[in-house]
């Protein structure tokens, strides 16, 4: 489509279509600290417990990245 193949069109939407997925997240968990008015400690638990599986994702792509390389 449109001259790319497949893998790139793959390789397109898993960088930068979960990258974007997952900032989204990051604003949803905001919003939701702030429209509970949970406070700064609130909003410091929220983004622990709710990003902790974003920030693990994350370092799961940078750890495979390290040890098998480009």
């Amino acid at each position: 489509m449109f001259g790319f193949s497949e893998e790139e069109i793959a390789q397109f939407g898993l960088t930068f279509g979960v990258g974007a997925f997952m900032l989204y997240m990051v604003f949803i968990i905001f919003q939701l600290a702030r429209e509970s008015k949970a406070g700064r400690l609130g909003t410091f638990v929220l983004f622990l417990a709710l990003g902790f599986g974003l920030v693990g994702f994350a370092a799961k792509g940078v750890i495979k990245l390290f040890i098998g390389g480009a």
